[in-house]
């Protein structure tokens, strides 16, 4: 019997993570053992799998790769073969799953929040040539996804040909941001040509004109839903972001049921961030604190479910829930909460102390409109990143294998802890692991590694509990009651799957070749 990988799969490894098969058009990938990784290479439509050379074992994995869907096994007399993209290819640098993009720092808005002040474009924008050889270096450094985004990535005269030339070469453009305004029948039509059909990401900020408002320009409301129509009526998915400040908290449950008529499938809501933009329009007088942050989502959650969950949200790390469901959970809970008075499972330890302090980061890198590699944008606002590489500087492969930024990228819940005591003695330690990087800056502006001061308010401040009895409540007064046990959940996600840095890394010890 011969068999034959299918044609939507091809063989890959990366460094540290040699055997992996990904299946295509998604992209989505599974890394492997090496015995399940030597059964796939041979299932290039010419070993007969009953030579007595072929181990049972082996057979026995081919067999389960076939339930899977990964091979088939060919009939008496079919030949087939590999397509050479299907061959075996290994990246010379660590696994990243997604490049989020920032091809310009141009926009059409101004924002009166912008991280790069962009209507300044204080961080510019890079030739074409340069841009167009980062795409190239994306592709060759085996990164699976892009997401696209500015300043308003529209602005580019070249935006197609980067989106047409990365989907030629199979990489998955996920997601592009926009403010909307650009956004019309003609780009969505050519990007179906192209055989792209990414979820376009708009921000709304709010109702009664809050929206306008925060984005600086006249009409920006308008243009949004427009823009959210027209998606909706070609094919393409969509999704939004609401920063929150204090003029435009109390639109929150309109905000969503509005954007839900607008064919918007999913929301993630943040407090807007102290950036030099936003101190530089005096504007510090509108910022929420995290406890009136946190009261506010305590506030709406009742009213998801009221309202029929009328499209997949996320409150900060405090809530998350999928359209239409009551599967509900607390997105910033590593593990179960270990209080003081309770040791934690031993595997639940390790796992968490081994996973990276930024399961996001670790799978995602950010490049910023001069080309630097970040672990995400708000880390834009560090005012010294002369220590972080750009790829016009060291190549991407390079600073994806030794570099500042895989260094912050690759530090684990242990490390942290040792360079915090505070953190380390904190009975939270396990469930927080230190929190988000990017909101420790808001507090240390310098300092990466610090304490994220926002996650121990909530905490300390039993916000987390309160989460899970308003959500209980809310679930329960529709009635279903049974589909959800709160904290029980939470700990069956943390234990199940743990977060997506654990994943890598687990994969990377233990699948490094000897």
């Amino acid at each position: 019997m011969r068999y034959v990988l299918n044609s939507q799969f091809v063989l890959r490894g990366w460094k540290r993570l040699p055997w992996a098969v990904m299946h295509r058009p998604e992209n989505s990938v599974r890394f492997l053992d090496a015995s399940t990784f030597r059964a796939l290479e041979l299932c290039d439509g010419a070993i007969d799998f009953d030579l007595p050379i072929i181990t049972d074992r082996l057979r026995e994995i081919v067999m389960e790769l076939e339930r899977w869907g990964v091979v088939r096994a060919l009939a008496d007399g079919e030949h087939a073969a590999l397509a050479h993209d299907q061959r075996y290819a290994r990246y010379p640098n660590r696994f990243i799953e997604t490049a989020h993009w920032s091809i310009t720092g141009r926009c059409n808005y101004r924002c009166r929040h912008c991280f790069m002040d962009a209507p300044g474009a204080k961080l510019g924008e890079l030739d074409h040539d340069t841009v167009m050889d980062i795409a190239r270096q994306i592709v060759e450094a085996g990164i699976l996804r892009v997401s696209l985004t500015g300043g308003e990535p529209l602005v580019r005269g070249d935006f197609l040909e980067i989106v047409g030339f990365l989907a030629e070469h199979h990489v998955l453009v996920s997601q592009i941001y926009s403010n909307g305004r650009l956004v019309t029948r003609e780009l969505l039509e050519t990007l179906a040509d192209l055989g792209v059909h990414p979820e376009v990401n708009m921000s709304f900020d709010g109702t009664e004109g809050w929206h306008d408002w925060l984005r600086g320009v006249d009409g920006a409301t308008d243009d949004v839903l427009r823009a959210f129509d027209l998606c909706s009526e070609i094919g393409f998915p969509t999704g939004a972001e609401m920063c929150l400040h204090k003029g435009n908290i109390h639109t929150l449950r309109d905000s969503v049921n509005l954007l839900a008529e607008h064919g918007c499938s999913s929301l993630k809501t943040n407090p807007v961030a102290s950036t030099d933009a936003w101190e530089k329009h005096g504007r510090r007088d509108y910022d929420l604190s995290t406890e009136e942050v946190a009261e506010a989502y305590l506030d709406y959650i009742p009213h998801y479910f009221e309202d029929g969950m009328p499209l997949s949200i996320m409150l900060g790390g405090m809530f998350s829930c999928e359209k239409g469901s009551v599967d509900w959970y607390i997105p910033r809970a590593r593990f179960a909460v270990c209080d003081a008075e309770t040791d934690p499972d031993e595997d639940v330890e390790e796992a968490c102390l081994a996973a990276c302090v930024c399961g996001h980061a670790r799978t995602t890198l950010y490049i910023s409109p001069e080309g630097r590699m970040l672990p995400c944008m708000p880390l834009s606002a560090l005012p010294d990143q002369s220590g972080f590489p750009t790829v016009q500087d060291v190549g991407l492969a390079q600073g994806l294998s030794d570099s500042e930024y895989l260094r912050l990228i690759t530090t684990t819940v242990a490390e942290y802890l040792e360079r915090n005591p505070e953190c380390a003695a904190c009975e939270f330690r396990l469930s927080c692991g230190g929190g988000c990087r990017g909101s420790a800056l808001l507090t240390t502006r310098d300092d990466a590694m610090a304490p994220d001061r926002a996650i121990c308010a909530l905490y300390r401040g039993g916000y987390y509990d309160r989460v899970r009895e308003v959500a209980q409540s809310a679930v329960a007064a529709r009635g279903k009651g049974e589909a959800i046990v709160g904290g029980d959940e939470d700990d069956k996600r943390g234990r199940a799957s743990l977060v997506e840095s654990g994943r890598v890394a687990e994969a990377e010890n233990e699948r490094r070749p000897s």
